[in-house]
């Protein structure tokens, strides 16, 4: 049966942008349906990390590609609460380089670290964001030791987590991720947010002076007429939703993404166990172009990860418990594509990684496998198919200077740029605090904003931005 729903605001997509988005505008008193295409799943609907998880939660079962020299799976959420109920919750602010190179050449207004210092102390309030209490994990002792012995530098990145009372000193603590089914969304349905998992936004168009979104709620037309509308389906969708509408101008042109590629190590001691984390330890030496950090080591996992070396002869049964994978991250260009498929749901995404982020991945790998090996590993197992077991330090002159790209295994969580924001009309989507140029009342307003890739975890930007969008649409900013 045909649903027709009228509100103020219309939010499309329910990640950490449509969240704090609908929470932000509800408390002040709009009216607002948030409708998200996933369903609502709690935190817990399955364990961490799992492949039961990526089977419920993200998008193509975590197989969708973006198209190139090599191929970069993409790895999206589709739930309710968007990439916060499957990412390890690892947070930053927004480095002030980064903050510069926004505001030019893209001319973003009101960028200051002193215009975002608000956004991000709400949001870290709300989201108890905080370092662990207790002890590291083991592999991410691992990598601060083996950083500490290079003199690299290194830090343990806080998280959006609620740990329970410390029992002893140096005890390494399990908490609750903050995600958005925990928090924000929540919030905004206790301030009167209506919120409609299921539903699938198809087109927009303009109907008088409201907006409407054409969507579909399990094969029947869902239609909301709104005021306003914020789109916050995240890298790929967003653009794909503006495309489909005719909004194309700068849409979906200037992807960015973090390629990683990931090294699976062995230790003599046992660094893993039963309970599926991901350390939060990093190595900011390089960054940026390039960052370090611990991934996530569940037998799964380390499977997919040393697949290019099943001819070893490695015996995951019997060694997983002393094994742990890493990844080596850059910050990618503006190279990607997003476009509509005629007859296909899925978008079409391409990405062109240029010789010199090549090799720019290549001196990333090498420096990891540097610090895994003065972190004690004996064998390491990097993502390059044909590439003999490394053993030591002098191995590493088999990893070529400009990786392969048919032999290369790449992957990668974070993703945006496709709507850029900011005053320069020819190279962005959108303005400075994320209206569609020539677009009354249409805004856009999540990781597709970022202007480039920010070389962190992209979450505290997101927010951040979003939340200091949503005030000034209330003209309370």
């Amino acid at each position: 049966m045909a649903e027709f729903v009228r509100c103020q605001v219309a939010v499309v997509g329910s990640g950490p942008g449509g969240a704090i988005t609908a929470a932000t505008l509800s408390a002040r008193g709009f009216d607002v349906v948030m409708i998200e295409e996933g369903p609502y799943l709690k935190l817990d609907s399955c364990p961490p990390f799992s492949i039961e998880e990526m089977r419920q939660k993200y998008r193509c079962g975590g197989l969708n590609p973006a198209l190139g020299a090599p191929n970069v799976p993409l790895v999206e959420a589709r739930c309710v609460g968007g990439g916060s109920e499957i990412n390890a919750g690892l947070y930053h602010r927004t480095p002030a380089d980064i903050l510069q190179l926004w505001r030019d050449p893209f001319k973003v207004q009101h960028l200051e670290e002193t215009d975002l210092l608000p956004h991000f102390e709400a949001c870290e309030s709300a989201l108890s964001v905080q370092l662990n209490p207790g002890g590291p994990t083991a592999p991410s002792l691992k990598m601060k030791i083996g950083a500490e012995r290079l003199g690299w530098k290194t830090m343990e990145v806080p998280r959006w987590y609620k740990y329970a009372q410390i029992e002893a000193p140096g005890t390494r603590m399990t908490g609750r991720r903050q995600s958005m089914t925990e928090t924000f969304i929540p919030s905004a349905q206790s301030a009167g947010c209506r919120l409609v998992p299921g539903v699938r936004a198809e087109k927009l168009t303009r109907a008088r002076a409201h907006w409407r979104v054409h969507a579909v709620r399990q094969a029947e037309p869902f239609t909301i007429d709104a005021d306003a509308v914020f789109v916050c389906c995240g890298a790929i969708e967003t653009p794909a939703l503006l495309r489909r509408s005719g909004i194309k101008k700068n849409v979906g042109n200037a992807l960015a993404l973090s390629p990683m590629i990931k090294v699976a190590a062995v230790f003599e001691d046992d660094v893993n166990g039963e309970y599926a984390d991901i350390g939060a330890q990093q190595v900011k030496e390089f960054s940026p172009p390039i960052s370090m950090g611990c991934s996530i080591s569940s037998l799964p996992y380390l499977a997919l990860a040393t697949m290019d070396h099943l001819d070893g002869g490695i015996d995951l049964k019997r060694l997983w418990r002393r094994m742990s994978i890493y990844y080596a991250a850059i910050a990618g260009p503006n190279a990607g594509v997003v476009r509509n498929v005629p007859l296909s749901r899925a978008p079409l995404i391409r990405y062109s990684l240029r010789a010199e982020d090549m090799r720019d991945l290549a001196t990333a790998v090498i420096y990891l496998c540097r610090l895994l090996f003065a972190a004690g590993a004996t064998e390491l197992y990097p993502g390059i198919a044909g590439t003999a077991v490394l053993r030591s330090e002098a191995d590493l002159t088999r990893i070529p200077s400009e990786l392969p790209r048919d032999r290369t295994n790449l992957t990668t969580v974070h993703l945006f740029s496709s709507c850029p924001m900011g005053q320069a009309l020819d190279l962005t989507a959108v303005d400075s605090f994320g209206q569609v140029h020539g677009y009354k009342n249409l805004f856009v307003n999540d990781a597709s904003l970022l202007c480039t890739a920010p070389g962190v975890n992209p979450q505290g930007s997101i927010l951040a931005l979003a939340r200091r969008n949503a005030l000034h649409f209330t003209k309370d900013l």
